[in-house]
């Protein structure tokens, strides 16, 4: 039978994802800048990357805030345990 996921490698993992979310945006939103730049894309278009970063940004912020109070509640646990 598989074992329970170990909960703070779980929070490892989500880190993780928000790393690489938040990396990925910003070089995705830089690059959609120079290119809509390059190509002379209409101003409404380049917004629409603006706010896909954004929201990019902000679940990133989300899931970092849940595994932040994730944490603080098993080391307070972990602190009545002893």
């Amino acid at each position: 039978m598989p074992c329970a996921p170990d909960p703070e490698n779980r929070n490892v993992r989500r880190i993780r994802l928000v790393a690489i979310v938040m990396a990925l945006a910003m070089v995705l939103w830089m690059g959609a800048q120079v290119l809509g730049g390059q190509l002379g894309l209409p101003v409404r278009y380049v917004f629409l990357f603006d706010l896909a970063a954004i929201a990019a940004l902000v679940w990133a912020l989300i899931v970092t805030y849940q595994v932040h109070k994730a944490r603080r509640g098993h080391t307070a646990h972990d602190d009545e345990d002893r």
